[in-house]
């Protein structure tokens, strides 16, 4: 079956940095477009950022445009989110996710499968 295994999320100042990693198994992964959400304490989960099969088209929400950047590396089945100028309005758990298709997504009910999260925490 289909497994996502997030890791690199953890405790940051504000102004900071990190990069979240998600390595993918039990299906091809180039076939399938990825997606990163979150879900903050008392919010419901929400997109974040998705990149589609070959990594060429990428898209994002307007609260991390600028600052967050998806990336992903098909010879190692992992996608990535690079979190630059970390506010602490993006202290959330971190899902990543795959679609069913290979064209991006930014529905949260477009992704199929899910990982376990990661928590990101950011200090003001």
């Amino acid at each position: 079956q289909v497994q996502l295994v997030e890791s690199g999320g953890g405790l940051v100042q504000a102004g900071g940095s990190l990069r979240l990693s998600c390595a993918a198994s039990g299906r091809t992964f180039s076939n399938y477009a990825m997606g990163w959400l979150r879900q903050a304490p008392g919010k419901e989960r929400e997109f974040v950022a998705s990149i589609n099969w070959s990594g060429d088209v990428t898209y994002y929400t307007d609260a991390v445009k600028g600052r967050f950047t998806i990336s992903r590396d098909n010879s190692k089945n992992t996608v990535y989110l690079r979190m630059n100028s970390l506010k602490a309005e993006d202290t959330a758990i971190y899902y990543c996710a795959s679609r069913n298709y290979g064209n991006i997504g930014s529905r949260v009910e477009g992704y199929t499968y899910w990982g376990q999260g990661t928590q990101v925490t950011v200090s003001s």
